[in-house]
């Protein structure tokens, strides 16, 4: 099951109450306080792990509390620090406090570290009140409650590439033919339910450099920007994308015209976030072995110019071509990310 959002209640440990304690040893006649300090309440941290998918774990477990402090001791003892609670989550999280509706943290690297809720300071044992007027305190501090919250935590995908198309273009036959993914196929809308993050690995990815993460999201339908369909929850999953995969139905299956199908898909973009379209694009020309498809391409880049690569998902013609193009484009952003200037604001 994938879970892209979800609610959960966090706590931090609270601190350790201090110790109110005094020496009573045969050669010490006059003793004196020795209580010991509580220990600090462990944090909740937030943690980014390539490993991690998607929020299942924390859907039907939203509940998560650190240890608090323990208490002090006598003889100078002080209390053991609480443990952190720790979630893992997958790159791409955002956390939003439910509370004031503000984003509070966003995890993109793996083994990126934040501090959601800190754990309360453990309270000063009764040494730490000990004066020249006043040689048997019978003071200590209780330790301080931890911090916690509501918070929403939502899943926006982190990949190279975002396949983007229809229902029925194509977009998991393809997943299937160029990555690792399984993504399951059919003839009917919304076979993609929930994100597939597939890996494009390339011959010489003997230590892991040459390869991409394609998304293939759930299919577009008009109004997607308006929230219909699946609507934002699809839409999401390509804002970190470096570059948008258009996948069109080139053979007009069903009386569509590709020519439409892509100008809607550009316009639903727009309408939901118009930055999308300043990333770059590259268009696969799905279902070329169909005999009409040839006649639809002509027409379709006498409107549009973007670049465009024949395939045919059926009998793979075309999908080593696609994927060094890939290589290629997503290579040059990831260039021109570094040497760009960052954005003023």
């Amino acid at each position: 099951m994938f879970v892209d959002e979800c609610v959960i209640k966090v706590a931090a440990g609270d601190g350790g109450r201090g110790c109110i304690s005094f020496r009573r040893e045969k050669y010490e006649p006059w003793g004196g306080p020795n209580g010991g300090d509580g220990g600090r309440g462990g944090d909740v941290v937030l943690l980014g792990d390539d490993d991690t998918n998607n929020l299942v774990d924390y859907k039907y477990t939203p509940h998560r509390r650190a240890e608090r402090g323990e208490h002090g001791l006598g003889s100078d003892q002080h209390g053991r620090d609480g443990k952190p609670c720790i979630l893992r989550l997958p790159l791409g999280t955002v956390v939003i406090d439910e509370a004031t509706g503000k984003v509070v943290a966003e995890l993109i690297a793996d083994g990126q570290r934040i501090v959601l809720c800190k754990g309360g300071n453990g309270g000063w044992g009764n040494i730490h009140f000990k004066t020249s007027v006043n040689r048997a305190p019978k003071r200590a501090n209780p330790g301080q409650p931890g911090e916690n919250g509501t918070f929403r935590l939502i899943l926006k995908s982190i990949a190279d590439v975002g396949l983007v198309g229809f229902p029925n273009a194509g977009k998991s036959s393809l997943t299937n033919a160029i990555t690792q993914a399984r993504p399951k196929t059919a003839a009917y809308p919304f076979t993609t339910l929930h994100p597939q993050i597939g890996v494009i690995v390339y011959p010489d990815d003997a230590k892991g450099r040459r390869r991409l993460l394609l998304a293939d999201v759930p299919g577009l339908i008009e109004g997607a920007s308006d929230n219909r369909g699946l609507g934002h929850r699809f839409l999401r999953h390509i804002e970190r994308c470096a570059l948008l995969l258009f996948i069109i139905d080139m053979a007009g299956t069903d009386g569509r015209d590709p020519r439409d199908d892509y100008k809607h898909l550009l316009n639903e973009l727009k309408l939901y976030d118009p930055a999308l379209l300043k990333k770059p694009r590259l268009i696969a020309a799905n279902k070329m072995d169909v005999p009409a498809a040839k006649e639809w391409l002509a027409k379709f880049k006498r409107r549009h110019k973007d670049d465009v690569v024949e395939l045919s998902c059926l009998n793979g013609d075309g999908l080593e071509k696609l994927k060094k193009e890939l290589l290629k484009r997503v290579k040059a952003f990831r260039r021109s990310e570094k040497v760009s200037p960052p954005a003023q604001g």
